[in-house]
């Protein structure tokens, strides 16, 4: 459930708790974003002042109809300034519409600079960035958060100006007709403003506690009626004591609600009150004024023109008693934003990297250290080459580090201690693209993006060949799969694939990979979805891919292990055998334990 957004006026306590710090250097990187477009920032100004000019024409037109149409029986003046006040107004909403179209273009044309910064600054981050962060808030940051810009922009900012600019046009046009009726007419703002903001403020209470207790319902909908949750429910004959637990909730809810309704009841008949009062203390205040006090310079127009120009003041000054809460939300706005742009891209391509061919070198570990956390080490010591040309496996327990160890060679993770190398040269000496490009790789949980096959596979490769992509699927032992469905190649996978089965995503991931053609070639699990039989022959096309490459395995499967030319045993964080398939058997450790413990059985049978 998202945060309850509270109405203009009044912060949530969420808010209060994370009040952003106001700061020169933050309100210069906000001016940043908005400096390339100063021209046209400038053109809203002048609109913004010519609509608050235009504005008060009618008010003023007004006056002089009383006065001078009316009371003067002069019809021809009274056309005169009718057709005055509709072109006024006329005049009026177009300069709001070029102002409203002048701020759309400059906000999402900000929004446009910023998502493309955010994206590029999201994709150069490390793998840890995507392990720790959760999904939504980085979608949250990337659509809602920088959208809410345009908001800024088009809203805060522009209202901002707006109201100051109709505040001083109005006080100025006020108090050049009467000064006595403008004085009165400013201290009948507060009346009209203080209560309505007490009324609101006791319904914005109401609000929250009604949500809190209808998020507190849906959380009990959401737990006790999922699949999970009602089985739970019925295998421990919680029906009761559940469905009473809800009538409690629920009776609070409608308690709540029925305040709520009468609360927001109230709260118009306030606002309609008080805003039918300050005309009447207006024209009492003219009234007794023409016939109390016997002013000759104040006419019935004048007092009425006085009314409309009041009222034009009432949401520009509320708004502006607001500056606090919009000033205030915006700058957090701004805060969650560079929050993520302010992370440090921590593995990235170092001066002057190197792009050496890759081809046929030996993969080097020497004394590699490594941990998730500063305090918690994972990988010790760690000492091993994988030569080119042969297939390293490397074996272990669950959570041993097998993955971590072959995520150093694509930097997706770099080491703590030691370094890994490539012919001799770290990797982190590198062009960070020009090593990703030459390393396949094949994981356990496949990815495919939601489109066809065919844009899977070439994502790999987008200038391949149709032949190309052919014989890669063939390889893979996909093609005839392919070429079963009705769109062949064309066919849609589905989100993350999974129209397709574990088997199928699998053999299109080796595909990708064939189709690639890397120099380093990485297989994390890479058959743990096949059958026996699709095993079987991926083994035979993966031994093709191998040929000629530095290969690193991870796998459980007893014909990958027993395919390899050296199978690496690691334990605890270190590797405590080495050796071929016949070598590690006859030693009495980790290796054998979890052969046997693997596939003792299957071969006793």
């Amino acid at each position: 459930m998202p945060p309850m957004t509270s109405p203009r006026g009044f912060l949530t306590e969420e808010e209060k708790d994370n009040l952003p710090t106001v700061s020169w250097e933050l309100i210069k990187r906000i001016l940043g974003y908005l400096t390339p477009y100063w021209t046209k920032f400038v053109l809203v100004f002048i609109t913004i002042i010519l609509s608050s000019v235009l504005g008060l024409l009618p008010s003023i037109i007004t006056g002089r109809i009383v006065d001078e149409a009316l009371v003067g029986h002069n019809m021809k003046l009274l056309i005169q300034l009718l057709l005055a006040a509709l072109v006024t107004l006329t005049a009026s909403q177009v300069v709001s519409v070029v102002t409203t179209y002048l701020n759309a273009w400059i906000s999402q044309h900000i929004i446009f600079d910023m998502k493309n910064q955010m994206y590029r600054h999201l994709q150069q981050m490390s793998h840890a960035f995507f392990t720790s962060e959760r999904q939504g808030d980085i979608i949250t940051r990337m659509n809602t958060d920088v959208s809410g810009v345009s908001n800024v922009i088009s809203g805060t900012l522009s209202n901002i100006l707006s109201n100051v600019a109709t505040v001083i046009t109005t006080l100025i046009a006020m108090f050049g007709m009467n000064v006595k009726m403008a004085v009165v007419g400013i201290f009948v703002i507060p009346l009209l403003i203080i209560p309505t903001r007490s009324a609101g403020r006791s319904r914005w209470k109401l609000l929250s506690e009604s949500q809190a207790k209808n998020d507190e319902l849906n959380q009990m909908i959401n737990e006790t009626l999922s699949v999970s949750g009602s089985m739970l429910m019925k295998l421990f004959t919680r029906e009761d004591s559940e469905y009473e637990k809800f009538v409690k909730v629920n009776k609070e809810v409608t308690d709540l609600g029925l305040k709520e309704q009468l609360s927001g009841r109230t709260f118009r008949m306030v606002m309609g009150i008080f805003t039918q009062l300050g005309p009447l203390l207006i024209y009492f205040a003219g009234g007794y004024m023409i016939i109390a006090m016997g002013e000759t310079g104040l006419t019935v127009g004048t007092i009425t023109a006085m009314v409309a120009l009041v009222n034009r003041l009432y949401r520009p000054v509320e708004s502006l008693l607001n500056i606090q809460v919009d000033f205030t939300r915006s700058l957090a706005l701004f805060t969650r934003i560079f929050d993520y742009f302010d992370r440090e891209i921590d593995i990235k391509s170092p001066e002057n990297a190197k792009k050496l061919d890759l081809k046929n070198l030996d993969i080097r570990y020497e004394h590699v250290r490594f941990g998730y956390t500063e305090d918690v080490e994972i990988l010790h010591d760690i000492n091993f080459v994988a030569k080119s040309g042969e297939m390293t496996a490397i074996v272990g327990p669950s959570g041993s580090g097998k993955s971590t160890i072959i995520n150093f060679i694509p930097r997706l993770w770099d080491v703590d201690g030691g370094k890994v190398t490539i012919g001799g040269v770290d990797v982190r000496e590198f062009d960070l693209h020009y090593l990703r490009d030459q390393i396949g790789v094949v994981s356990q949980d496949t990815y495919l993006f939601n489109g066809t096959i065919r844009e899977n596979l070439l994502y790999a490769k987008p200038d391949a060949t149709e032949e190309e992509m052919v014989l890669a699927c063939k390889a893979a032992y996909i093609h005839e799969f392919i070429m079963e469905q009705p769109l062949g190649y064309d066919t849609p996978v589905g989100n993350r694939g999974l129209k397709l089965s574990g088997g199928e995503k699998q053999r299109i991931s080796i595909a990708r990979v064939i189709l690639k053609d890397p120099n380093i070639l990485i297989l994390d699990e890479a058959t743990s979805a096949l059958d026996s039989v699709s095993e079987s022959a991926i083994q035979d096309a993966l031994e093709v891919a191998m040929k000629g490459r530095t290969s690193l395995v991870i796998a459980h499967r007893l014909s990958t292990i027993m395919a390899a030319d050296r199978i690496l045993a690691l334990n605890n964080g270190v590797i405590a055998q080495s050796g071929t398939h016949e070598e590690l058997l006859k030693e009495d450790g980790i290796y054998q334990e979890l052969f046997e413990t693997q596939f003792g059985r299957v071969l006793e049978e």
